[in-house]
């Protein structure tokens, strides 16, 4: 398909993508034809996300398979997992809340095979991508805890809640790869981007075990605000970033 690689190059650059020559050597490769390259690269050049429309994005570690339509998981929430997997043993249970297409629960459980994993969304399409991506896991769809069984309360050693931190306000101007083609909401956090974590906040106490931790990202802006939200319901939050990763996560401890 070297005539067709030359064409997606030719066809990608057009469309002002910056990497077209390392972005058309990953379409061939998910390509089974020159028809069906073009056909990916089209998809592409109109704005669709490259990892969905190749079907997988390749994050901390592992293949985490995508649909249309589901968030795709960021590099900078590597950190999340690196903290959630350090503080996690075999047998304890986690549960990766606003799951999306479960990256978070995927990677650490490939870190630290046989914990207890759970993991929850409130939209359908992620909840679904989920699955494909947790087999022998268990996903749950809902809203919040809402979607989570009663036996897991007080139970929940990390709950890992990649909550949506845009406000309302910022959306217009996120990418449009984000703002057209990942739902809303995985992405809107409310006025001043923290309304889901404040939720996730306040129901924290009744779901985690003793010692247990609460992971979620949030932007430097929100620290402050994050922190009150935590220390209001009764949890002990620490602030860890990354600055090569560009992430700043929220650790909440429960007594």
């Amino acid at each position: 398909m070297t005539d067709a690689r030359a064409a997606a190059i030719v066809r990608l650059r057009a469309a002002g993508c910056v990497f077209a020559e390392e972005e058309a050597e990953i379409l061939s490769g998910a390509a089974t034809s020159a028809d069906h390259l073009a056909a990916l690269v089209e998809r592409r050049a109109a704005g669709e996300p490259l990892e969905q429309v190749v079907g997988h994005a390749d994050f901390c570690g592992v293949r985490v398979r995508l649909r249309p339509g589901v968030f795709v998981p960021r590099v900078r929430s590597e950190l999340l997992v690196r903290l959630g997997a350090a503080a996690v043993r075999p047998g304890d249970v986690v549960v990766d809340l606003c799951c999306g297409s479960g990256a978070l629960g995927l990677a650490v459980h490939h870190r630290v095979p046989g914990i207890v994993l759970h993991a929850a969304d409130v939209d359908p399409v992620a909840v679904a991508c989920a699955r494909d991506n947790l087999p022998g896991h268990t996903v749950h769809q809902g809203d919040l805890y809402g979607a989570l069984p009663p036996e897991l309360r007080g139970r929940i050693t990390l709950l890992l809640a990649n909550v949506p931190y845009v406000a309302t306000r910022h959306l217009p101007f996120l990418p449009a790869e984000a703002r057209d083609h990942e739902p809303r909401t995985a992405l809107d956090g409310g006025d001043d981007g923290l309304a889901v974590f404040r939720a996730v906040t306040a129901g924290a106490a009744g779901w985690l075990a003793p010692g247990g931790l609460l992971i979620s990202e949030i932007t430097e802006a929100q620290t402050a605000a994050a922190l009150a939200a935590a220390l209001g319901n009764g949890l002990t939050p620490t602030v860890t970033t990354d600055d090569d990763l560009d992430a700043r996560a929220i650790v909440s401890r429960q007594p």
